[in-house]
C-alpha cells in the first residue's frame, strides 16, 4: 500500500466556494468516490471563499489546477508576466439560476417587459450578475431600462412574493421551490446548456477546470484528471441524491432535502462530456466584455489558444 501511495501524482486543485455549489459536484464527487487516486492521482481540493480566490490562486503558483468561472479566470486569473490560463474541462454554460418574475407583475411573462421595472440579485457583483444582463440584452432590454438591486438571497426571495422587485436571479433549492408553489413565473432557465442557448441566443461557457500556461502539468495528468470527472459526472447523472450524499462531506451535502432539489435541478446543468468549443469561449468573453471591461493589462490570445484538450479528447477516447 505505502508503494502504491508513492506512485501516485500529486495535483493540488482550487476549487469555488460555497462547498454546496453544484457547478464543482463533479470534482467534489470525483475525490470523494476515489476516482482520482484510482487514476492514479492524488488530488487535494482548496476551497476558496469564491470564485475570484480559485482564479488567484492559479495566477499565484499557489495551486496546479483551478475549478472557477471563465469570468473570474479572465479578470484575476492572469498576469502580465505569465501565459494565460488554458481551460482542460468545461463544467457548465451558465451559473444554474433562473430569472423570475413575481406573480403579481400580471402580464405574460417575458424578458422583453422587463423594461422600466425592478430586478433583483442575491448580493452585489455576484456570479449570476453578468448573465442577468445578458439575458436582458437577449430580450432587447438596456441596462440603463432596468433597476438593478442587491437584497441577499433570502431578502430576493421575500421581495419577489411581496413583488418588492418585479423579477430576479434565483438560485437552487429556491427556485425550484418558488416555481413549484406558484410563487413566480420563468422568463429564463439557466440550468441547462440547452436552456442557456435559447435565453442567450448561443452556446457560453462558465465554470470550467483551468490550468497555468506553462505546462507545469502534464499531458498524461490531465487525461487521468478528466477521467475522473467523467465517471463523476456519470455517478451525479445515474445516482439518487441519498446515495450520493452518503459519501460526500457533510459541507458539500449541506441539508439533505436541500441536496436532493440542487442535484435533481442542476445535475442536467454540465457541459456534454466537458467539450468547449473556440466559438463558446469567444461569444463568452465577448458577453463579459460587453458588459464589464476586463483588465488593461489583459492581453487574449485567440480562443483557439486558450483551450488544452488534446487530454479530454484522450480521456474520452480511452473510456468509449
Amino acid at each position: 500500500m505505502l508503494g502504491l501511495i508513492l506512485l501516485l501524482q500529486a495535483l493540488t486543485v482550487a476549487v469555488s466556494g460555497p462547498p454546496t455549489s453544484s457547478e464543482y459536484l463533479p470534482l467534489r464527487v470525483a475525490d470523494a468516490e476515489g476516482y482520482f487516486a484510482r487514476e492514479g492521482l492524488s488530488v487535494a481540493l482548496k476551497t476558496t471563499r469564491a470564485e475570484v480566490g480559485a482564479a488567484e490562486a492559479l495566477a499565484q503558483g499557489q495551486v496546479d489546477l483551478a475549478a472557477t468561472s471563465l469570468e473570474a479566470m479572465l479578470r484575476f486569473g492572469s498576469r502580465p508576466t505569465m501565459p494565460v490560463p488554458r481551460l482542460v474541462f468545461g463544467l457548465t454554460a451558465a451559473p444554474p439560476v433562473v430569472l423570475v418574475a413575481a406573480s403579481q407583475v400580471g402580464e405574460a411573462p417575458s424578458v422583453a417587459k422587463l423594461a422600466g421595472l425592478k430586478v433583483g440579485l442575491s448580493a452585489p457583483g455576484a456570479p449570476e450578475h453578468t448573465w442577468l444582463l445578458a439575458i436582458l440584452d437577449a430580450g432587447g432590454v438596456s441596462t440603463a431600462q432596468v433597476q438593478i438591486v442587491s437584497l441577499g438571497s433570502r431578502g430576493l426571495e421575500t421581495a419577489l412574493e411581496t413583488a418588492d422587485v418585479h423579477a430576479g436571479m434565483v438560485a437552487e433549492p429556491a427556485a425550484t421551490r418558488m416555481l413549484d408553489g406558484g410563487r413566480v413565473s420563468l422568463l429564463a432557465d439557466l440550468r441547462s446548456p440547452a436552456g442557456v442557448t435559447r435565453a442567450l441566443r448561443g452556446p457560453t461557457v462558465s465554470a470550467a477546470v483551468f490550468v497555468r500556461g506553462d505546462g507545469r502539468v502534464s499531458d498524461a495528468d490531465l487525461v487521468a484528471f478528466a477521467r475522473a470527472l467523467l465517471a463523476a459526472r456519470e455517478r451525479i447523472r445515474t445516482t439518487s441524491a441519498t446515495e450520493l450524499a452518503r459519501r460526500l462531506p457533510p459541507a458539500v451535502a449541506g441539508l439533505p432535502e436541500e441536496f436532493e432539489t440542487r442535484l435533481v435541478a442542476t445535475r442536467e446543468s454540465y457541459l456534454m462530456e466537458g467539450r468547449v468549443t473556440p466559438d463558446q469561449l469567444r461569444r463568452t468573453i465577448e458577453l463579459v466584455r460587453a458588459h464589464q471591461p476586463l483588465p488593461a493589462t489583459l492581453k487574449l490570445p485567440r480562443p483557439e489558444e486558450m483551450l488544452r484538450l488534446e487530454p479530454l479528447r484522450r480521456a474520452l477516447t480511452s473510456t468509449r
